[in-house]
């Protein structure tokens, strides 16, 4: 490389084409990226239960929206009672380690390469709980909403975006008819005195969509930098090769001068 020094202009002249050509990319990715951001509202309600027969534990509501998560919680059962949360019209699903942080589960998909890991969620019109275990069933309506009220998707423009989220929207949009039942171990209804059953839903109705916008000028720095900075490191290892070449025929020059010449005699 020393004795070729168009190689490293040739390195520079490449490195700095490439920086032009992926900050291009970056830049236009960020101002054209065909992502849209959608907001829906994410609104815990508490429905109203109605008592199919007076003093027996079972209870009926009925939902016409858009539904993510369903809570179902028991106060003053009494030991081996069981809950039942059944779903006409609709499957839902439900584990024990829903809604828990500390915990690991996965309802969009079964992966069964990894259930020593992760639980996996299971999906049917109705599910049950030992009230002896814990007193909360939490289940998940649908898998396609966004749970925390923001969500995403892509999409050639916005007319296109909003029709896809309000196609999501009118799909997980329906009525449903609830019931809960506490039984005991032969499955018989229970008397309801002295028992306290609450449930919430939450529900989404769609805001605003959005194309999805980073700041151009931002990004581009952070782009840019992180560029120079690979660039950078690309250079490093030949540069150290040139100079140490470059310093290592100054020295052997040096040595070359300071070494007198010795006549052979003939």
């Amino acid at each position: 490389m020393s004795r070729n020094p168009n190689m490293l202009r040739t390195l520079i002249g490449l490195g700095l084409v490439l920086i032009i050509v992926l900050g291009y990319a970056v830049h236009s990715n960020t101002v054209d990226s065909e992502y849209y951001m959608y907001e829906t509202t994410n609104s815990e309600q508490t429905s109203e239960l109605i008592q199919l027969e007076e003093n027996l534990t079972e209870w009926y509501f009925i939902s016409n929206e858009a539904i993510t998560w369903i809570n179902t919680t028991v106060l003053g059962a009494p030991q081996g009672t069981t809950l039942v949360v059944d779903a006409s019209g609709t499957e839902w699903y439900h584990t024990p380690s829903l809604g828990q942080n500390d915990r690991d589960f996965n309802c969009k998909e079964f992966a069964p390469d990894y259930v020593e890991l992760i639980e996996t969620c299971i999906k049917g019109s109705f599910h049950e709980i030992s009230l002896d275990e814990q007193n909360v069933m939490i289940g998940l309506v649908s898998t396609e909403l966004p749970i925390g009220g923001l969500g995403s998707l892509q999409a050639d423009n916005l007319n296109e975006a909003n029709e896809s989220i309000q196609e999501i929207m009118d799909r997980n949009t329906g009525t449903i008819s609830w019931k809960i039942s506490l039984v005991d171990s032969n499955g018989e209804l229970i008397s309801s005195q002295g028992i306290e059953v609450n449930n919430t839903i939450t529900t989404h109705d769609l805001i605003s969509v959005e194309e999805f916008k980073l700041d151009p000028i931002q990004e581009s720095i952070y782009s840019f930098a992180t560029l120079v900075g690979c660039f950078t490191l690309l250079l490093i290892l030949p540069m150290i090769a040139y100079f140490s070449a470059v310093y290592k025929e100054k020295k052997d020059e040096e040595v070359r001068a300071r070494t007198p010449e010795i006549e052979i005699e003939k």
